[in-house]
């Protein structure tokens, strides 16, 4: 149930008097706008929702009485406004939030709509140099914009089941494979997530979740590659002639030795991500991809002779500048140009890495992701239990590193049926 009313605040403000304000009610649920109207206590009728208009032809009870008369008014202006407002969001069938009915209230257009309450956290995003997260939601974008050419019209309560599954549709056409669909749609419930948490969309027509659309089942299985004992062993003791290749190869060593680390976290670490811990030094440091998020832990590395051997060599192929521990970044920037300029750095690693599984005669694509994926499979060949490998992959819980390994056991198993 659904209504407004106008009520006087039994706290004055700072001038001694009391505001009115309109009282909106929706599934139990108030919130208060105020309407820039405040008057003494005694000049409030509760139960007919106005000011007392006074008996009575003194100059200073006309003067009361004008001004009454016109607050008065004011509030059956904005009574009607509110009737106004909630009709059409009947008439639209749009299952609105309490900032969607204070927007359109104060005539505020262009907010509480989808496309502009993404493209403002996108912004955001990028301020605060989250530069990746907001590609995926300016990705987002794109893509919805192509789909629908109302984007920018529509409202929270119009991104519903039946639209998700449309978009769905669209992308299935589109040849998108599963797994690109689940980023999309991922990318799409967190944003709709946030909305629902800053009053701006309602969960009655949440599209994802118990009974919705199930991103779970776009998943699809990817090939994880990982080197055998054979080629592990080849890499590590297979110098190349081509210094770029080489360099990409004691990169991948150290990736490999440090737990898996990413190509963006090796770039990003610097000197003073070394401690000494426990009569030890460390490699401490939290993943680029995760470290905004509460309660992330640190990933301590012990640094040994073999990580110490790759850095000392790394460091004479090139000096890095600043700070930066290893010469990945090789300019002073800050913000989406050093994203762009690590992604850049990345292909190019990749390439290098290419060319090197090439010269080892890898039957696949040596790529950066290998390393992590050989770590992996490593330990749990070794039998080491799946809670601390999820500890040293990084992973905030243990379905993820369940999900992780067991897509890497379908390799382990196609290996093991070549002896048949």
């Amino acid at each position: 149930m659904e209504y407004h009313r106008f009520k006087m605040r039994t706290q004055a403000n700072k001038d001694g008097l009391y505001p009115v304000m309109l009282v909106l009610t929706k599934r139990r649920k108030r919130a208060f706008i105020s309407l820039g109207i405040a008057a003494s206590l005694d000049s409030w009728d509760e139960t007919q929702q106005q000011f007392i208009v006074l008996e009575g032809r003194s100059k200073a009870v006309k003067e009361q009485n004008e001004q009454r008369k016109k607050d008065n008014a004011l509030l059956e202006k904005y009574n009607q406004r509110a009737i106004a407002v909630t009709a059409k969001f009947d008439e639209e069938k749009i299952d609105w939030t309490f900032n969607q009915f204070k927007d359109a209230f104060f005539h505020k257009t262009t907010q509480g709509k989808f496309y502009s309450y993404i493209s403002t956290h996108a912004q955001t995003l990028r301020d605060t140099n989250h530069i990746g997260n907001a590609i995926c939601y300016e990705r987002l974008m794109n893509i919805l914009s192509l789909f629908d050419k109302k984007i920018k019209e529509r409202v929270f309560g119009e991104i519903d089941i039946k639209y998700v599954k449309r978009f769905d549709i669209y992308l299935q056409k589109r040849g998108n494979s599963g797994n690109t669909r689940k980023f999309n749609f991922k990318t799409l419930r967190s944003i709709l997530n946030k909305a629902i948490q800053d009053g701006e969309a309602s969960e009655s027509t949440y599209p994802f979740g118990k009974g919705g659309f199930q991103i779970s089942k776009l998943e699809e299985e990817t090939q994880k590659r990982y080197l055998p004992n054979e080629y592990l062993s080849l890499l590590k003791n297979s110098c190349s002639l081509r210094p770029v290749n080489e360099y990409a190869r004691e990169l991948f060593l150290f990736s490999y030795y440090c737990y898996g680390i990413s190509f963006v976290d090796m770039a990003h670490l610097k000197t003073k991500n070394i401690f000494t811990l426990n009569g030890g030094r460390y490699i401490v440091y939290k993943r680029q991809k995760t470290k905004t998020q509460p309660k992330v832990k640190p990933i301590q590395i012990k640094i040994t002779d073999e990580i110490q051997r790759l850095i000392d060599s790394l460091r004479k192929f090139r000096v890095p500048i600043g700070d930066y521990l290893l010469p990945i970044i090789t300019i002073e920037h800050d913000g989406e140009k050093l994203y762009t300029h690590v992604k850049n750095k990345s292909k190019r690693y990749n390439n290098y890495l290419k060319d090197l599984g090439k010269d080892l005669e890898f039957e696949f694509n040596l790529t950066s992701y290998v390393s992590r994926h050989t770590m992996a499979m490593q330990l749990q060949s070794n039998a080491i239990p799946r809670e601390v490998i999820s500890q040293i992959l990084g992973h905030s819980d243990l379905k993820t590193t369940n999900t992780y390994l067991d897509s890497l056991d379908s390799s382990v198993i196609d290996e093991a049926t070549k002896v048949l």
